[in-house]
């Protein structure tokens, strides 16, 4: 349990979902003024890198090359001195797959770019590479709780640092036969760029503490499939609040019986 609380301020936020093609489009459906409407989601080419690490770029890393990019342009603020968090319940799900198919044949050489994307940290590895950061990074994986772990991690440096921090969430799909053990519909993720002082940016101050109560749920039943389908999306009920403009107290999945109650105060 979470002996004192935990505090930070929301500066960005960056989101890309099946249907959902980034945070001002997400917002929309949130307030209830559009209609969610299922689509696979769609994940932009990410210009940052050089063009041979283009080329190679996975789904995992476009991914979150896009919201991370996002989360720090709505907050103008400059990516090669932000603190990175990346957390994610698995890997790259389709470079998994062609690794196991390859590991199946006769012929068991694996290309070097396979393996190379194949370690949990291939997307911040991308990252570094594209914002020419040298700033702290964490990479973290929790299974089904892995953004309450990224958030945990994010909100600690934040608090004893005293540095802004990026925490990038994100999950990824896996072909047959894996996706019958692990039935992740498609990939997704949310960034949020968390600072340590009140700016100009500032949308909202949000306090952590740890709860026994149960976990919110989304009211629309397509919203509530996304935030059980996909471990990064246990997030919504917290966008959900920040796109109505709406202050109060909001309970995410974390580790049974300990959950998240997260304090939320408008700017």
């Amino acid at each position: 349990m979470i002996q004192t609380p935990l505090m930070a301020w929301i500066e960005g936020i960056g989101f890309i979902a099946p249907g959902l093609n980034d945070w001002p489009a997400t917002c929309a459906v949130l307030r209830g003024e559009a209609a969610y409407v299922a689509a696979p989601s769609l994940l932009p080419a990410p210009s940052i890198l050089p063009a041979a690490e283009r080329r190679r770029a996975s789904r995992i890393v476009k991914l979150t090359l896009a919201i991370g990019l996002e989360a720090a342009v709505h907050a103008a603020a400059d990516v090669s001195q932000l603190a990175t968090v990346f957390t994610a319940s698995g890997a790259d799900g389709h470079n998994c797959h062609a690794l196991c198919e390859q590991l199946a044949t006769d012929d068991r050489l694996i290309s070097p770019t396979r393996f190379h994307n194949s370690v949990h940290n291939a997307a911040a590895g991308y990252w570094g590479i594209a914002t020419k950061s040298m700033a702290p990074c964490q990479v973290l994986c929790a299974y089904d709780a892995s953004f309450g772990a990224g958030l945990f991690d994010a909100l600690g440096q934040v608090v004893v640092d005293t540095q802004p921090t990026l925490l990038i969430a994100y999950d990824s799909e896996y072909p047959e036969p894996l996706h019958s053990k692990r039935d992740t519909p498609d990939c997704a993720g949310v960034a949020l760029l968390l600072t340590p002082q009140m700016t100009a940016h500032s949308l909202a101050q949000l306090t952590l503490r740890s709860t026994a109560e149960k976990a919110q749920k989304m009211a629309d039943p397509d919203l509530e499939n996304l935030r059980t389908a996909i471990p990064a999306l246990r997030v919504l009920p917290l966008l959900q609040m920040l796109a109505k403009g709406e202050s109060g107290t909001v309970c995410l999945d974390y580790l049974a019986p300990m959950q998240l109650s997260i304090d939320l105060k408008l700017c």
